[in-house]
């Protein structure tokens, strides 16, 4: 059975384009809080670390390392993405 409703072959609903470019730029800024956390290389005083940020770029945490900051994103139900 073929669920994808999207015309590029994607599982996205059909209207999910549609809806994202109806989105406010406040509603922008709220997409993904509480589901996403970004990690964010760092160096403060001169020792490198990961900043953990929240969606909204609100700074959530800091980790001495990306394997500490992946898993303390994923212990609070979070998916992790890296900014560069």
């Amino acid at each position: 059975m073929n669920r994808n409703n999207s015309t590029d072959g994607t599982s996205a609903p059909a209207g999910a384009a549609v809806s994202l470019k109806q989105l406010s730029l406040a509603d922008w800024a709220r997409f993904g809080t509480g589901e996403i956390a970004y990690l964010r290389p760092v160096v403060v005083n001169g020792v490198h670390a990961v900043a953990i940020h929240g969606a909204d770029g609100q700074p959530i945490g800091a980790a001495p390392n990306a394997e500490l900051a992946v898993a303390a994103i994923l212990q609070h139900e979070m998916a992790p993405a890296f900014l560069h």
